[in-house]
């Protein structure tokens, strides 16, 4: 059995949404365009063919990743976020004291990350110290480039 992914719920309804719009719009596009390459005769010779099938090549695997994640997400839910006020879990907004300055963060699961929007996945070296982490509390954050110390100002 496959590992459960963490997924909020607004990451559950945009992975839906990629997946019915690639099956449902571009697949039909792209075979339709494999079809009609291939109508334009020499096969081995026909870039546009050997272009549609590529495209729609990545397109069925794009699709069949999506298929894997929606069978093995794990919705992280508002109630799980409650159970200890104060400490950090997947899904709690973070802020924290860095350098003299402070910082707002969303610990999400890997595939929801988006760092420069201050959403961080859980497997990172920032998601990873903060996680357990209580409010008031100072943890260590060892990235590839430093090693800082970051203070806990609040979890929601």
């Amino acid at each position: 059995m496959a590992e459960p992914i963490p997924v909020t719920r607004d990451g559950l309804v945009a992975l839906q949404r990629e997946y019915d719009e690639l099956l449902n719009e571009r697949r039909p596009i792209l075979v339709q365009s494999v079809a009609a390459a291939r109508q334009e005769g020499d096969l081995k010779e026909n870039a546009g063919y050997h272009a549609a099938r590529h495209d729609l090549g990545m397109l069925e695997g794009r699709i069949r990743e999506l298929e894997q994640m929606l069978k093995n997400v794990a919705v992280i839910e508002e109630s799980t976020k409650k159970v200890a006020a104060g400490v950090v879990k997947l899904g709690s907004t973070v802020t924290i004291q860095i350098e003299g300055g402070e910082e707002t963060y969303t610990i999400v699961g890997a595939i929801e990350a988006r760092p420069a929007e201050g959403r961080i996945s859980n497997e990172s070296p920032f998601g990873k110290a903060l996680l357990g982490a209580k409010r008031g509390q100072k943890v260590t954050i060892q990235t590839p480039a430093a090693v800082m110390t970051a203070k806990i100002l609040a979890v929601e």
